[in-house]
Order: structure tokens, then sequence, then C-alpha cells
């Protein structure tokens, strides 16, 4: 689905992601985890042929990303979105068919049931009047999800879908993904939540900043690439790892405060630090 050979790119002559390979196949679920400043979203917008490429090539079904327009849905983070923008959710719904349709604003019949369909199917179709900015955090990740999901796409790219919402919310959007994968989309998703989000994934590839551009440091399931060492290489800190029932966890050290103020740190695994989506 995809293919990216020793790429190189940024913006305005910005180098962002240092000779980057990684090869993304039909029907895969993968997760791109790192620090921010490590390239994740970038390397999103390269398969979206909306950055400059200095070096390599990035294909996507055979083309390269930014001479051909194949069917991508895209997710952005609710951070950079403008919520002022006077807009309704099914607005923003149907600008996902905009590339389908040059006649936007003016749609057929079809087109607005299916993305009622959409609406309905991720349970927000009684929101269809309202203005986007009055939804919630999870509401407005359903609104964008359904933007995405209303042109059919064959490659799902979402930028931290899980980031400011609830634990539920997450939840509810992650057994989302996980259906649609299951469904035949490709799904490529940036996380920087190890235990929520990163573990439970199929598949990883793992980011890190190195002398000033980002690159692939690791990649495979959770259980090859969540280790100690990997993650100090990534984050610069310890991180002790841990299996529960197979799975890989990052344990926590919480700090202890004695009598004097000062923090006197705890290595003993906190139970808490077990989150399953």
């Amino acid at each position: 689905m995809v293919e990216i050979n020793g790429l190189s790119c940024g913006y305005e002559k910005q180098k962002v992601l240092n000779k980057v390979d990684l090869q993304i196949m039909r029907g895969d679920f993968v997760g791109l985890l790192g620090p921010s400043g490590s390239g994740k979203t970038t390397l999103l917008r390269a398969m979206l042929g909306a950055v400059d490429v200095y070096e390599g090539e990035v294909l996507v079904e055979g083309a390269r990303a930014a001479e051909k327009r194949p069917r991508i849905g895209y997710v952005p983070q609710l951070e950079t979105i403008d919520w002022n923008f006077p807009v309704t959710v099914r607005e923003v719904v149907m600008m996902g068919r905009t590339m389908e349709n040059r006649l936007f604003p003016w749609f057929r019949k079809e087109e607005k049931e299916l993305a009622d369909r959409m609406m309905k199917q991720l349970g927000i179709l009684h929101l269809a009047g309202r203005h986007i900015r009055q939804l919630s955090g999870g509401q407005q990740q359903r609104a964008f999800l359904a933007r995405a999901l209303v042109s059919s796409p064959s490659l799902l790219l979402l930028d931290e879908p899980t980031s400011g919402v609830d634990v539920k919310t997450r939840d509810d959007v992650m057994h989302l993904l996980h259906d649609l994968n299951h469904e035949g989309v490709t799904i490529v998703i940036t996380t920087h939540e190890i235990n929520a989000v990163a573990v439970h994934l199929p598949r990883l590839a793992v980011l890190h900043s190195y002398n000033g551009a980002g690159r692939v440091l690791a990649e495979g399931t959770p259980y090859d690439v969540i280790t100690s060492e990997v993650l100090y290489q990534t984050y610069g800190a310890e991180m002790p790892v841990i299996h529960y029932e197979g799975m890989p966890i990052v344990a926590e050290s919480p700090h202890r405060y004695g009598r004097n103020g000062g923090a006197e740190e705890d290595h003993s695994v906190s139970g808490h630090s077990h989150s399953h989506a």
C-alpha cells in the first residue's frame, strides 16, 4: 500500500525526516510512536504528498504520493483545527466528498445519504445540524473520522486520534479503528501513548530524532520494539518494561516526597500503570 524509500523531507528547506525506509502492506494497522519533534506528523503528510521531498520517494499504491491522489482519508489533530469556522457537523462530513465532486457544495442525493449512513454508524447523526464547535472532543473526533471515511478510502491516516479525549472515548475510537481495519481499510496512526494505545496495535514503527531530524529507529510488533533499550534511545530516559499477559507494559517509577520536600524515587512498579484499551 505504501512504500517509503530513503525519504528525506521537510518544509522550506528545513529537513524534518532523514533517510526513512518503511513499507506498509495492504490491510496493515500501523502505529507511529515517538516523542514530539520526531517527525510522526510529517511522515503522515509525506504519504499525502504534502511535504517537500529532498531525497528518496513515497509511493502509495505504486504511484508517487505527490503526483496522484489515491483514496486516502486523513484525520488531523483536533488541536490544529480552527473551531471558529462556521460549519455544521454535516458540512464537515460532506467536505470528504469534495475530491469526488467538483461541484461542491452541490452534492447528489446519494452522497448525502452516504454521509448520513456514516454519521449514523459513528453515532453522531443526531448532531448533524450542530455547529462543530458545540461538540465534545470525542464527538468532534467522530465527525472528522466520518469526513475521512465518506470518501471510501483504502488508506486511513490519523494524527493523534486519542489525544485530548477521555478514557472511554479513546477506547471507543480504538475499537472503531480495529473494526474498520478488519473490514479491509489500511490504517496508520500517530501516537505518544505507549500503554494505552501503542501496545495494542499489531505493528509499530518507532521514530526518534537524530542529528536534528527524525528517523525510524525500530519497527515490528509491540513485543519486538517496546523494550527498555529502544525506549531509552527514543526518549533518553530509563523506562523499565514488564510483560503482563504476554503484552509489554512500560512500568512507571513514581516519586515519593520525603520530609524535606525532596523527591525520592521509588523503583517499584505501580499497579495503575497497567492500562488497557
